[in-house]
């Protein structure tokens, strides 16, 4: 491919091609302990229990230290070496891992820490089906690796590109990849490609599958990782060539569910009410409510607000804040969602809480701190 070819396409912008470059940074990780595709658990854990981030070669902040200690306790970790075995020895890997088990973001990192795409100057990409998803991962594996969302870890998603020259972590919707797989049918700009979410077999999800099978039997360089949260993995094992299979338990919490003694007349009023009266008598803890579509949503945040305010105004609740989301928002506005709670008004005034009404685009990818309440109609359009 030209390089004339690569500077006037923007979706190969971040593709760094210069000789000049590669020699730098190859100067710059001279010490590398491994070479790439060596790793091995405890050689990752003790680049990762160091006192200098050997992808930036600046000092770990305290952050990165608490947030290490977090990733420890995720079930994905205490399979870590038994994922990199599989890795160095098959070129396709099937992985299921339940909800809670850090898979999205702890695998793309043990694929950066063995091949190395730093030095190789192949990046790695992980898919998402939803534009939120590859954000919100993408904030959270940067702040993991201590290093700053649009440098080394980055996302692409429709409209918008926050990667760079330095990017060698990518998380990006499938639709973005099948369209950077037109102007690059082998995808050679890759030395790993993530599919996760599998499971929910979206039109591109299945394309790419299909493309990436081919891609594998021309590029024997490439690693494959399929990744789903259901246990239905036999299908993707068959398609791809009897792929061996990794299993990693997930973690879960208590829950207690409450079902209304009767069918509801009008499920949304009465969605709406029960959240209304969550903030009124319930301890502080944000509130997740799943509705079906746009209209829906504004209508219900519209109502919640303005009844919130209400109660504000006579004290019997501290402040409250309404937040939709759906796939059509703008990503800006998307993001508020993960916005804290607000404040109480004063000193001994009752917490604020955050109410977020959403479609069922934040059952899957999606980890918003903060939730302790789910109100759930039980409705959701399908295509």
């Amino acid at each position: 491919m030209t390089e004339n070819h690569v500077d006037s396409n923007p979706y190969l912008a971040h593709w760094n091609n210069s000789d000049a470059n590669s020699n730098n940074e190859s100067k710059h990780y001279k010490d590398w302990p491994y070479k790439s595709g060596a790793s091995t658990s405890a050689l990752q854990e003790e680049l990762e229990n160091g006192t200098t981030n050997p992808f930036t070669n600046n000092p770990f902040t305290k952050t990165y230290t608490q947030i290490l200690e977090k990733r420890r306790e995720l079930p994905v970790n205490s399979r870590r070496q038994e994922f990199l075995d599989l890795v160095h020895n098959n070129q396709i890997i099937v992985l299921v891992g339940e909800t809670g088990s850090g898979k999205t973001t702890q695998i793309p990192q043990y694929l950066v820490m063995d091949l190395l795409p730093n030095i190789s100057k192949k990046m790695i990409a992980c898919t998402q089906p939803r534009r939120v998803a590859a954000m919100s991962v993408a904030q959270r594996v940067a702040d993991e690796m201590d290093v700053q969302l649009g440098e080394q870890v980055g996302y692409t998603i429709r409209f918008e590109d926050c990667t760079s020259s330095n990017t060698f972590l990518k998380y990006l919707t499938d639709g973005m990849l099948l369209r950077e797989s037109m102007d690059d049918p082998l995808l050679s700009r890759y030395s790993a490609i993530i599919l996760d979410e599998a499971h929910e077999r979206t039109l591109s999800t299945d394309i790419l599958m299909g493309l990436i099978k081919e891609i594998s039997s021309k590029r024997q360089d490439l690693k494959i990782i399929v990744m789903s949260a259901t246990l239905d993995a036999g299908k993707f094992q068959k398609y791809f060539n009897d792929a061996p299979l990794l299993m990693i338990p997930g973690r879960t919490y208590p829950v207690e569910i409450f079902y209304t003694p009767e069918p509801e007349r009008d499920y949304l009023e009465a969605a709406i009410k029960t959240c209304l009266q969550i903030h009124l008598s319930e301890p502080e803890g944000d509130i997740l409510l799943f509705l079906t579509g746009e209209e829906e949503i504004e209508d219900a945040c519209r109502k919640i607000k303005l009844q919130g305010d209400r109660f504000g105004m006579q004290g019997n609740c501290g402040p409250l804040k309404v937040v939709p989301l759906y796939s059509s928002l703008p990503s800006s506005a998307q993001k508020r969602i993960f916005d804290p709670a607000p404040p109480p008004k004063g000193p001994g005034l009752p917490p604020g809480r955050k109410i977020i009404v959403s479609t069922n685009v934040a059952e899957t990818s999606l980890t918003i701190d903060g939730i302790v309440y789910v109100v759930d109609p039980g409705f959701s359009k399908q295509k």
